[in-house]
């Protein structure tokens, strides 16, 4: 077989893994600390592509785009807050990306996504503990916020705003495949 139809092979073998992220149901939200409380928020617009076999993990592949500019933690004024400079930046970044770059098997219905994180022009290294649950994948993971410029300047007295900011997820995935 030549390589053009090994590759057209691997690309059909794959492709009916793609998944279909249902809307109602999921959302990615975090938690920060703000002089030692709790304040917690979320995105409301952002896209998933995921392409994911758990019966062969590593095959599969991640990708998130988020609208930075659609943070939400329920009060006008914060709102508009995180949307400046100091913050998101939305003017220059409008979007944070994540893409993953391995998959792996890390025990019955969890899964470890290695990827890498953009915000605000910087990119790490992250790990997301998954773990799925019937149609639903979900799971957390911690940034530092300072790594990626959000709170700048007076903002980025750690004693005011944590440095910490647990990311949460919960993904309902309609055409997953048992």
């Amino acid at each position: 077989m030549n390589k053009f139809l090994l590759a057209l092979a691997a690309l059909a073998s794959t492709a009916s893994f793609a998944q279909t992220v249902v809307p109602q149901g999921s959302e990615i939200s975090f938690t920060s600390r703000q002089m030692g409380v709790p304040v917690d928020g979320r995105f409301n617009q952002w896209t998933a592509q995921i392409n994911f076999d758990p019966k062969a993990p590593a095959t599969g592949k991640v990708a998130f785009n988020i609208q930075t500019g659609s943070a939400s933690f329920g009060a006008a004024e914060t709102d508009t807050e995180v949307k400046k400079s100091a913050w998101f930046d939305i003017g220059k970044f409008p979007t944070a990306t994540f893409q993953s770059s391995s998959i792996k098997a890390a025990g019955p219905g969890r899964f470890d996504v290695a990827g890498k994180l953009s915000i605000k022009g910087q990119v790490r290294d992250v790990l997301v503990p998954v773990t799925l649950t019937g149609n639903v994948a979900s799971g957390s993971f911690a940034i530092k916020r300072l790594a990626f410029g959000i709170g700048s300047g007076e903002w980025a007295d750690t004693s005011m705003v944590a440095d910490d900011v647990q990311v949460k997820f919960k993904l309902q995935l309609a055409s997953l495949k048992p």
